[in-house]
């Protein structure tokens, strides 16, 4: 299969065929006369895998040692459960941190349902978020972000 055949199969566009080519998590072989990349059934079922393990949160990094594991004979299912065992917590709290955003947000919108709109005045640039509570800090769901 050639890389459109491979991505129409798979449901995923060429060019993540292609990024995960180069990432080494397919291993096509080239075509001696035109130097297409070339996948097999092999490379379809892998990015198959690789969706379902996108699907779960795992990052390419990740992807790639649970597959190295694999090529190498070895059950990658003890490190699957270890990742998802370390990550949940991870996302339980990135809930609560966006679950408090959106409480604030809401709170926002009911307050300003009725406020007019301000023009910046050299003073001012937006009397909405500029009258809102402070939180004592950065946003949790961007403080990651914004080092």
């Amino acid at each position: 299969m050639k890389v459109t055949e491979l991505a129409r199969a798979a449901g995923v566009t060429p060019e993540t065929v292609r990024h995960y080519a180069r990432q080494s998590l397919l291993n096509p072989r080239r075509d001696p006369d035109n130097g297409y990349q070339l996948f097999d059934q092999r490379d379809l079922e892998r990015l198959r895998f690789i969706q379902r393990a996108r699907t779960l949160g795992f990052s390419l990094k990740e992807i790639a040692d649970i597959l190295e594991q694999a090529d190498q004979g070895d059950s990658p299912c003890p490190l699957v459960r270890d990742l998802l065992a370390a990550r949940l917590p991870q996302i339980h709290a990135r809930i609560q941190a966006l679950q408090a955003l959106a409480d604030r947000m809401e709170r926002a919108m009911e307050e300003w349902a009725n406020l007019p709109d301000g023009t910046p005045d050299g003073h001012s640039i937006c009397r909405l978020i500029e009258q809102s509570p402070a939180t004592g800090g950065e946003c949790p769901a961007t403080a990651r972000r914004h080092p």
